[in-house]
């Protein structure tokens, strides 16, 4: 229909053209004529004579000379000539019409339009083949098509003509060289269906006419049903299984043509049906499927042509029972030690397994050992989870149902999928194949391999987006292959942890990898988020970057550092993935160095840009392998050194005097005080002692000091001493003296008995140094009775004098010489010191220790 809708819109378009032309070329006429030998309808290849005359007075002037004429071909001047006429052969013309136009012009250059004439190329036209007439439905009219053949180019006319029975002619003419389609108006009825009829074409142009064959038929040939219309479905019992096609078509009808298919999907299902009278049976619907039918019709088994198929019918069929059994995976976790939590998961029942709407699924939790369900529940969802003893042997049993029932329950036993070592399979890999599909390989499990039955290829999102449970997939193979493609619900650069199971019965074993489909490189790098310092290591923890950043699967993190102010190039260390997600020890930073540090991530496609700086000094100490090497190198020697006696005399002397003199806490002794030197035991003067310990005043019972003193060996000539000055008469005031005395002591000595009576080498308590008597004069040499200890030399800040001469102490017969045991004393001090004179005090004033000082004694080996 477009295409004669078209043919007719040209057809106007060149009628009104030429019109306009013949209109303008007899306006311009009135100055002379064109004219066109042999004629203006040219076969294709011909030659023509155009000849251009003026019409008396119409010239320029009288004389011929002042007239030129020109011959114009589509605006291209192909010839002129002086005079009252024009003439040319033209050849070559090619199909379709071409004008030609003549034009004078006189003295100037403006040429003046004489006339013009249109020539029009063609070929003739050619017999009408198929001649084919139809009439639509009982009451409808005959219409016949044919094909016209080649262009002709030329203006055409096609005449129909149908003769009948009985001398019957009808013919109908169109005079567009397009037409190829014509109805004559008029009905055949049935009621002759046996009588004749023959239809013939016939084409005419100026080139010449062209009839086409004769095509004989009768009504039963011609005729074609109309489609049928009011087309519905009806099943008994609201069952599948005997589901009737009704429709409606005209009377006559005698075969019917049914087809159909479910909705959009596949090839059609055809069925050829004798006498239908409207209905027929279709017994191979499936169930709660969306099916198209149509319809088409014919008068005769032999005769005719089939009916249009009728306007498509869309239904759903009814609801049946679901077939088949669901596909049911499982994970565990456990909760604590003595619970699992168990996730089921399965697979929607194909269209055909469901047959009907699933409106929930039915689980059932039972004890192996237990005779009843010990949990029914009904969920909508694909999923459930609940959670179970670890003790016991469970199973689970899961139904799909719909309105009419309840499949077939699939039971699996709840077990470890890992727990048999034996059983996982080997080298487990995963590559991208593409934008939607990775494919998995693995290899047997050694030995194991003739007891697989089969495998279970799992995998699911690595990194869902916040909030969202990434859904459990997985598919299972036969036990011969080592390899599976996955595809569904697979994303483009996006990381899957993938498990594969191989399961014999109950127990399973499993291998893992990770997995990506087309990754790139990350588009953005890890965080730092803190970095600590740990025993002379830093400690760098870092957030995961996001996930629709990572584009695929991290395999390892770099860190990278150098020295804040430094311009070469940084050192980075590299972490795999498997060994830490956020955190990591480094230990080959140097201390008290300020580095920059950021980190990138890499995918097999790439690595990512560098995330953020951070400036980090570590202040532990430098590693030990720096001084270690050192410090036992400067120990040897030292214990060399100090292995050796001589050394470590002199080492005694030094800090001895390197000690400061207030750190002594030990007793005061009174023998070296400025009142005992004058008043010492002499021979000439003689003091009671019983008056010199009676007569101090009671103490006002001052906070006890605890002092920790080492004892020296007591020499004999000591002893010698304290029996000569104090006399055998005076020993129940000395032993009140002692009592004294073990008051300022260290609660750790020896009481003085004690120590007198042993026959050793007793402590050296005090060494006495000698003094002056009060009345000798310097220069003098002071009495052998007042000697004491040549070395026990004051400090610097005694209160004995600085100038002060040391006598030979006299030694008691028996006794060892005293010069191994005296050291050279050096006063190496840092302290301030002062020489200060004894106290003013006159005999028979008492002397009280809060107005003693004494200094550091020598430390002796």
């Amino acid at each position: 229909m477009a295409h004669i809708v078209r043919a007719c819109y040209l057809a106007l378009i060149f009628v009104i053209i030429s019109l306009l032309v013949k209109a303008t070329i007899a306006d311009v006429c009135k100055r002379g004529d064109v004219t066109v030998q042999p004629s203006r309808f040219l076969p294709l290849g011909s030659s023509v004579n155009i000849s251009c005359s003026l019409k008396p007075k119409q010239g320029c002037s009288p004389y011929s000379n002042f007239n030129r004429l020109s011959l114009y071909k589509r605006d291209k001047k192909i010839k002129f000539q002086h005079g009252h006429s024009l003439s040319s052969q033209v050849s070559g013309l090619p199909l379709g019409t071409t004008v030609f136009v003549c034009k004078l012009a006189c003295s100037s250059n403006e040429e003046i339009h004489v006339c013009g004439a249109e020539i029009s190329v063609g070929v003739a036209p050619e017999q009408p083949q198929n001649v084919s007439c139809t009439q639509k439905g009982e009451h409808g009219t005959v219409a016949c098509t044919w094909g016209r053949g080649q262009d002709t180019h030329l203006p055409t006319a096609y005449t129909l003509q149908l003769n009948g029975p009985k001398n019957a002619t009808w013919q109908k003419t169109c005079n567009d060289y397009l037409c190829n389609h014509l109805d004559l108006g008029i009905n055949l009825t049935l009621e002759s269906p046996e009588s004749s009829y023959t239809a013939r074409v016939t084409a005419i142009s100026d080139l010449g006419n062209a009839s086409s064959f004769p095509s004989t038929f009768t009504a039963l040939d011609i005729v074609r049903p109309l489609p049928a219309w009011d087309i519905r479905i009806k099943c008994a019992n609201d069952s599948v299984s005997r589901c009737t096609l009704q429709w409606r078509d005209e009377g006559m009808v005698l075969l019917n043509r049914l087809r159909y298919r479910p909705s959009n999907k596949g090839s059609w299902n055809m069925v050829n049906t004798t006498n239908a009278k409207g209905r027929h049976d279709l017994l191979d619907l499936k169930p709660f499927t969306d099916y198209e039918f149509q319809v088409s019709s014919k008068l005769h088994l032999y005769k005719g042509s089939w009916s249009d198929w009728s306007e498509t019918l869309r239904m759903q069929t009814p609801e049946e029972e679901p077939t088949g059994t669901l596909d049911i995976w499982y994970i565990t976790q456990n909760t604590d030690y003595s619970r699992q939590q168990i996730s089921l998961f399965w697979k929607n029942l194909s269209v055909s397994e469901a047959r009907g709407k699933i409106l929930h699924y039915q689980v059932t939790l039972l004890e192996v050992a237990g005779e009843k369900a010990t949990l029914q529940n009904i969920t909508e969802h694909t999923f459930w989870t609940w959670v179970i003893p670890r003790t016991a042997n469970w199973t689970v049993a899961v139904s799909a149902a719909n309105s009419k029932g309840s499949s077939l329950p699939t039971r699996v036993n709840i077990a470890d999928l890992c727990g048999a070592g034996l059983l996982a399979p080997g080298q487990v890999s995963a590559n991208s194949e593409g934008m939607d599909s990775i494919m998995v390989t693995w290899e047997p499990p050694g030995e194991a391999a003739s007891a697989v039955q089969e495998y279970v290829v799992e995998w699911r999102e690595l990194h869902p987006g916040p909030g969202t449970w990434p859904p459990l997939n997985w598919l299972r193979t036969s036990p011969n292959n080592v390899s599976a493609l996955i595809s569904e619900n697979i994303k483009p650069h996006t990381c899957y942890e993938i498990r594969v199971y191989a399961l014999s019965g109950p127990r399973g074993g499993c291998g893992a990898v990770r997995g990506d489909s087309a990754p790139r490189a990350p588009l953005s790098g890890p965080h730092i988020n803190a970095i600590t310092e740990d025993k002379g290591r830093l400690l760098i923890s870092w957030d995961r970057i996001p996930a629709q950043d990572q584009m695929g699967c991290i395999l390892r993190y770099r860190i990278y550092w150098k020295e804040q102010s430094s311009t070469s190039q940084p050192q980075f260390c590299e972490i795999p993935y498997s060994v830490s997600e956020n955190s990591y020890l480094i230990d080959s930073l140097q201390p008290r160095v300020r580095y920059v540090l950021w980190m990138t991530a890499l995918t097999a496609a790439g690595e990512s840009p560098q995330g953020n700086e951070r400036e980090f000094c570590l202040q532990g100490k430098a590693n030990w392998s720096t001084f270690m090497a050192p410090s036992i190198c400067t120990a040897v020697i030292m214990v060399g050194i100090f292995s050796m006696r001589y050394f470590r005399q002199k080492l005694s002397v030094l800090l001895s005097a390197l000690r400061p003199q207030w750190c002594n806490r030990e007793i005061p002794d009174p023998a070296n005080s400025t009142w005992a030197k004058n008043y010492s035991i002499v021979e000439e003067v003689q003091l009671p002692v019983d008056r010199l310990l009676t007569d101090w005043p009671a103490p006002k019972e001052p906070e006890p000091l605890v002092i920790s003193e080492v004892l020296h060996q007591v020499t004999p000539v000591f002893r010698q001493l304290l029996r000569a000055n104090w006399p055998e008469k005076e020993k129940g005031d000395q032993g009140h003296y002692t009592s004294e005395e073990t008051r300022y002591s260290a609660s750790s000595l020896p009481p003085p008995r004690a120590l007198m009576a042993e026959t050793g080498q007793l402590v050296d308590l005090y060494k006495v140094l000698g003094s002056r008597s009060p009345n000798s004069k310097p220069g003098n040499p002071a009495s052998p009775s007042r000697v004491l200890p040549g070395d026990y030399l004051p400090t610097q800040e005694g209160y004995l004098p600085s100038n002060i001469d040391y006598l030979p102490a006299q030694e008691a017969p028996g006794a060892e010489p005293l010069k191994e045991l005296e050291p050279q004393h050096i006063s190496l001090s840092v302290f301030p010191s002062s020489s200060l004179h004894p106290l003013p005090f006159s005999c028979g004033e008492k002397l009280t220790l809060d107005r003693l000082k004494m200094g550091c004694g020598s430390l002796m080996l």
